[in-house]
C-alpha cells in the first residue's frame, strides 16, 4: 500500500534502536527524509548516512530544543513528529521512590514532548500533511503497579495529546498517541526482570502473569508500532485525532 510519504519530513526522538530505529527503517522504506536524535552513540552511528542525528538527552530541555531546531533546518521543514523517547523509570513501592528518579522518568516520557511539540508547531502549520504521534504505554490507561513514575507520566502523555488535538485542530495538525502492550526486546525484557527481581519471583512466572491478562497471548512487535505510525503520518488518516490507540492484544489490569 503506497502511503504517500515520499519525501515527508520525519522527526524521531530515541530513533537510533529498538522501536525508534525500527519506525524510522520503515519511514524510510516509504521515501521519507528523517531526522533522529538518541542518547547511545553507537547506535546513532549505525544509522544509514543519510539521517541527520544527533547525540542528546531528551531531559536536557537546552540539548532537545537545539536539536529541533537543526532538523528541522535540515529537513526544510516538518511533516510529522514521532515522540518516541521514555525510559522505564524506577521499579519500587510509593515509599521507597528517589525523588530524583521520579523526575528524571517525567523528564524523559513526558516534559520533553511538550518540548519538541512546542518547537514543531510552527513548522507542522507549513505542511499540507502535518501530524504528531506521541508513544504513551498500555500504562497510559491502567494502573501500574511499582512502576508509577512512569505510568503517570504515560498517563500524562494521553492527557497532552487530547489537549493538543483540540488546540491545533485549527491548524489541521493530527495528534494521536500509541499505546503498545507488551512489546518483544531487550527493554521489556529488563522491564519483566525487575518485576521479578522487586518481587522475588522467577521471571518466567512474571512473563506468564503479563500474558495472563492479554486476549491474545504473544508479544507485540516493533513492526507493528511503526505500522500503525505511519499509518497515522498518512493522510489517509487525515480526520484520526485526538485517539489514544491501543496495539496490545487486548490487555486488561495488570495488577
Amino acid at each position: 500500500m503506497d502511503l504517500g510519504l515520499q519525501g515527508a519530513r520525519v522527526i524521531v526522538t530515541a530513533g537510533a534502536g529498538g522501536i525508534g530505529r525500527v519506525i524510522v527503517d520503515a519511514f524510510r522504506a516509504e521515501g521519507a527524509q528523517v531526522a533522529v536524535c538518541d542518547i547511545d552513540e553507537a547506535a546513532l552511528a549505525s544509522l544509514p548516512k543519510d539521517v541527520f542525528r544527533a547525540k542528546i538527552d531528551v531531559a536536557q530541555s537546552a540539548a532537545l530544543v537545539g536539536f529541533m531546531a537543526d532538523a528541522m533546518a535540515h529537513l526544510g521543514g516538518l511533516d510529522c513528529l514521532v515522540n518516541n523517547a521514555g525510559i522505564a523509570g524506577p521499579t519500587a513501592r510509593i515509599e521507597d521512590l528517589d525523588a530524583a528518579a521520579i523526575s528524571h522518568c517525567l523528564a524523559v516520557c513526558l516534559t520533553s514532548q511538550f518540548l519538541t511539540i512546542g518547537q514543531a508547531v510552527p513548522e507542522l502549520r507549513q505542511s499540507e500533511n502535518p501530524s504528531i504521534i506521541n508513544i504513551s504505554s498500555l500504562a497510559g490507561r491502567l494502573g501500574f503497579k511499582l512502576r508509577s513514575p512512569y505510568a503517570a507520566a504515560k498517563w500524562g502523555v494521553i492527557g497532552l495529546t487530547k489537549s493538543m488535538a483540540v488546540e491545533l485542530g485549527a491548524d489541521r495538525i493530527r495528534v494521536n498517541a500509541v499505546l503498545p502492550g507488551i512489546v518483544a526486546g531487550d527493554r521489556q525484557r529488563r522491564v519483566l526482570e525487575a518485576r521479578a527481581q522487586s518481587r522475588g519471583l522467577p521471571f518466567a512466572q512474571i512473563e506468564a502473569e503479563a500474558f495472563s491478562y492479554t486476549a491474545i497471548k504473544d508479544y507485540v512487535t516493533p513492526e507493528q508500532i511503526a505500522d500503525q505510525i505511519l499509518y497515522l503520518a498518512s493522510a489517509r488518516s487525515k480526520t484520526m485525532t485526538g485517539q489514544a490507540i491501543s496495539v496490545c492484544g487486548d490487555t486488561g489490569l495488570l495488577g
